[in-house]
Parts: structure tokens; C-alpha cells; sequence
């Protein structure tokens, strides 16, 4: 069994040496341009090269929870697409997304701009009934999110494609529940996939659903938000701002005016980072169960695009 690694930007040599620890009767070796064909890649933003030299590729292990980017390449027709699950980024998410939520909550980053000030201020607590949370994508992330925040007694709202079963969460299904899902929250937080169907679905429209003094926090694809209509709404104060940590072209441009608007806060794709070590365990487990002939989790459907 032959296994090729191919992730731009990734320095290989700790991936190779735990791939072939996980897996000691395989060969592992990093794709160059022209090496023979393996049975199953290993893979981040690969060239369309590498697929064309991969004519035999039985599954491609995407080391990201996204494979919108891998899916616009041309790709062997037989090979399983899989997605890492979890790989110790849901909890990772969590914390991101509840820190950003009580961040808003609590007016921590007024109470900042004070002290950096010098100001000694006092602000009416909120009250958490009021303060629903609505997440948008209930997959393996999603879902770790929605129940993080059921912790602090926030009410939560879910929203996905198909009917899902989270102790404390309020769930909205499909089109026909999308706006009632929307006008129900005050915090928006996204984390669908990126598909077709789901550009720019953060927009002037979506957005002005939100109650008022509403907040927004996309942890998933840039493209999923549209920027200016997000600045509008901030400026005309139906939203009280944002927490970014994807967008659409990275590194965020230098004269992109979210870097000029206090009340969005940036942080440049790091709200879940693969960890290497969880993942060459998935991938090991996974390579070993179909080698057994077994179905596994995580294989993607390219016609839905997660």
C-alpha cells in the first residue's frame, strides 16, 4: 500500500514520519511531480497535477474540515473524498465561538477600549433570555458549538439542512424555518459548509433578519459573507458588529476596510487548527478500516459538497 502526502503549506517531514508510525506497513513518501501512482493521498489545496498523476487513488484524506476547494478540482472518479471530523478542532471551535459570544454578551471589548482610555465605566448587565444564539450548521463543529454554549444558559438556536436532536437547542429546519430561525436570534454564528447554494448567504438580507443589535460571528468561508452589505448594517447600528475569522481573499488585504471598523474583530483563520497528531490517528484508522472493507464516517458527497 503506497500513501502520497501533498498539503501546500505544510512542513511534510512530521506528517511523513507520523503517517509511517501509524501505518508501518505502508509506504509513505511526499508527492513530487512524475512519482508512480499510490492508493490513497493525503492531502491540503493540492494542484490539479497531482490528481492528474493519481489516476488510482482509492480515497483522499483532506486534512481540513472544508473541502469546498478541493471539490472544484477534477478528481479521480473512483476515490472516496474524506473529511476529517473532529481531529481536536471542534473543541478548539467551541472555545473560539463562546469566547466571541460572551465577549458581546458581557461588553468586554467596551469595557476595554475604556480602560485603554482611562475611563472607569459602569454598563447595565444584559439579560442572558434575551440574548439567543443562533448557529447556522449543525454538522460535527456545529453541533460541539451549539451544546458549548447551552453551558452558559444562553438560549440556542440550530439551524441545518436535515432534522437533528441537541439536548437544549431550539432546532430550525431547512428553507421553509430559515427566516423564523433567523428572526429568533440575536448572535448569528455560521459554520455551513461552503456549497453553491451557501455563497454569500450572509447578506443585506439574512443579516436585517437578525434582531436588533445583533451580532455576527463567521467561523467558516469568507465567501459565505458578503462584506459590504455586513458594514452597512453595522454602520446604521441593526448590528452591534462581528468577530471574522475567515474571509475572502487571506491574508485579509491591507486596505480592506474591516481593518478600519472597531467594532469587527479579526483574527486571521486560527479559530480551529488541525492538530497533527489527531489527525494521522483518523486518517490511520480509516485507511486501516477500508483496507478491512468496512464503511467509514466523514466520506463526502460531492453532489451536496460536504
Amino acid at each position: 500500500m503506497k500513501i502520497t502526502f501533498c498539503c501546500t503549506g505544510t512542513e511534510p517531514a512530521p506528517w511523513l514520519a507520523g503517517l509511517r508510525a501509524a501505518l508501518p506497513q505502508a509506504q509513505v513518501e511526499l508527492w513530487q511531480p512524475g512519482t508512480t501512482p499510490a492508493d490513497y493521498a493525503v492531502v491540503w489545496a493540492p494542484p490539479q497535477q497531482f490528481f492528474d498523476e493519481q489516476p488510482k487513488l482509492k480515497g483522499i484524506f483532506n486534512i481540513g474540515a472544508g473541502v469546498d476547494a478541493l471539490l472544484r478540482l477534477r478528481l479521480p472518479p473512483q476515490a472516496a473524498v474524506v473529511r476529517l471530523e473532529d481531529a481536536g478542532m471542534a473543541v478548539q471551535m467551541a472555545e473560539y465561538v463562546s469566547q466571541a459570544v460572551i465577549r458581546n454578551f458581557r461588553d468586554l471589548e467596551t469595557y476595554a477600549a475604556d480602560a485603554r482610555a482611562g475611563h472607569w465605566t459602569y454598563y447595565k448587565p444584559r439579560q442572558r433570555n434575551e440574548f439567543s444564539v443562533g448557529v447556522m450548521g449543525l454538522g460535527v463543529l456545529g453541533a460541539r458549538v451549539a451544546q458549548a454554549l447551552t453551558h452558559f444558559e444562553f438560549p440556542v438556536n440550530g439551524w441545518s439542512r436535515s432534522s437533528k436532536a441537541l439536548g437544549g437547542v431550539r432546532h430550525f429546519v431547512g428553507a421553509a424555518q430559515f427566516h423564523d430561525f433567523l428572526a429568533n436570534s440575536r448572535v448569528l454564528v455560521n459554520l455551513l459548509p461552503l456549497t453553491p447554494e451557501t455563497v454569500n448567504i450572509l447578506n443585506r438580507d439574512t443579516l436585517s433578519r437578525l434582531q436588533p443589535g445583533g451580532y455576527v460571528i463567521n467561523v467558516a468561508r469568507g465567501a459565505h459573507l458578503v462584506d459590504e452589505d455586513l458594514l452597512e448594517l453595522i454602520k446604521s447600528c441593526h448590528l452591534s458588529g462581528a468577530t471574522l475569522d475567515v474571509f475572502r481573499t487571506e491574508p485579509l488585504r491591507p486596505e480592506h476596510p474591516f481593518w478600519r471598523e472597531p467594532k469587527i474583530t479579526l483574527t486571521p483563520h486560527t479559530s480551529a487548527r488541525t492538530l497533527r497528531a489527531d489527525s494521522i490517528a483518523q486518517i490511520a484508522d480509516k485507511i486501516a478500516a477500508l483496507g478491512r472493507g468496512e464503511k467509514i464516517a466523514g466520506i463526502v458527497d460531492a453532489a451536496r459538497g460536504y
